[in-house]
């Protein structure tokens, strides 16, 4: 899937802004949009990634798939994202309510003997400023192998 991305290092509370500055780019350049906004999650635990936030070490990469013909410019760069197997769950409600789903994706990958074979993708399908916290839909796909 072809993506417009920026990738940065700190906490997780820049995921909204990059997803801003990620549209603001689109728009300008008029780039067609070809998916929903998602962040691509590269550590790949519950305790890897409270480490990262809270020494504001982790790596946060947003992207948005496009259509056509795109160049980057700065900090914002086109490529691929890859495909492959994944399992997908879909997290219902605000953001940070988000755990409970985590850990039981991870208990359901651990029980069939896979193993997260890279990044977590959360992609999403609506937009926070309309509609209610509970209606915020959250979709994960985790590569295993």
């Amino acid at each position: 899937q072809q993506v417009v991305g920026i990738k940065k290092t700190g906490r997780y509370t820049l995921i909204p802004g990059l997803l801003m500055q990620l549209a603001g780019y689109i728009i300008e350049k008029k780039i067609a949009f070809a998916g929903m906004p998602m962040f691509i999650c590269h550590e790949t635990s519950p305790e890897c990634v409270k480490e990262a936030n809270e020494k504001g070490t982790a790596l946060i990469e947003v992207a948005w798939p496009v259509a056509g013909t795109v160049t980057g410019s700065g900090d914002i760069r086109v490529y691929t994202l890859p495909g492959g197997k994944m399992v997908r769950t879909v997290h219902q409600g605000p953001y940070e309510t988000c755990e409970s789903t985590y850990l039981a994706l991870f208990s359901w990958i651990e029980k069939h003997h896979l193993g997260i074979a890279g990044p977590i993708r959360e992609i999403y399908p609506n937009d926070p400023r309309e509609v209610k916290p509970e209606e915020i839909l959250t979709e994960i796909l985790v590569p295993v192998q």
